[in-house]
């Protein structure tokens, strides 16, 4: 059968514009997106004290930790983040830092629980929001909360500083895994989580912690 030179022009413009829309397809199914929400796991290290009586250090012990995050587009290389990480642990005591110590006898850790609620941003390096290296960071306050009773919870200003890689999953998911540092801003000279009678007597000017964490992000 011989096709009439109409019907080849017909024929060739309409395969031409299907194979052409494969690629746009699949780099619309590949792009990530802009808005997202991310849920992480983390290993947090770090969060020194001082006893009032003898300045020797007083730190909080390594646990894990988790955060959830949502990411919402500035602009194609940049998002604005809303964070919130929780860690359960422990401050560990020495006699020093009881204001009635028992003889022979080895204090108890403290329970705390740390919670920080940052506002911030992400800032890819190398190319669009959701692909590759990043920087991140936020600004805001930190809750520490003694699981005790007798001790009061104490709110202050802190920061986050840090670094990640994203890697695209699939059209809605993408993999992260981020190194992140925390600095609180304390200025206390004693008493501190004291309520009125309370055994421990700390102090601070400021505590670091940091943590390595792996995240998984959901597009919007």
């Amino acid at each position: 059968m011989r096709w009439s030179l109409t019907l080849r022009v017909r024929v060739c413009a309409w395969l031409a514009a299907v194979f052409g829309a494969i690629p746009a397809t699949a780099q619309t199914m590949d792009a990530p997106a802009d808005n997202a929400m991310t849920v992480y796991g983390s290993w947090r290290e770090g969060g020194n004290f001082a006893d009032v009586a003898n300045d020797q250090s007083v730190h909080l012990a390594g646990s894990g930790a988790w955060a959830v995050s949502y990411e919402r587009l500035l602009d194609p290389s940049r998002q604005l983040q809303f964070y919130f990480s929780y860690q359960s642990t422990r401050l560990k005591l020495d006699q020093g830092a009881l204001t009635q110590p028992a003889p022979s006898s080895t204090p108890a850790p403290l329970p705390l629980r740390v919670m920080y609620l940052h506002f911030g941003g992400t800032a890819f390096v190398d190319g669009p929001v959701g692909r590759g290296a990043y920087v991140v960071g936020g600004i805001g306050a930190t809750l520490f909360q003694p699981k005790t009773a007798g001790y009061s919870s104490e709110v202050h200003p802190s920061l986050n500083l840090g670094i990640g890689y994203e890697w695209p999953l699939a059209q809605h998911f993408a993999l992260r895994m981020e190194a992140r540092g925390y600095a609180t801003i304390v200025h206390s000279s004693g008493g501190l989580f004291c309520s009125g009678g309370c055994l421990i007597q700390i102090k601070a000017d400021a505590v670091a912690q940091g943590e390595i964490q792996l995240g998984l992000s959901y597009g919007l």
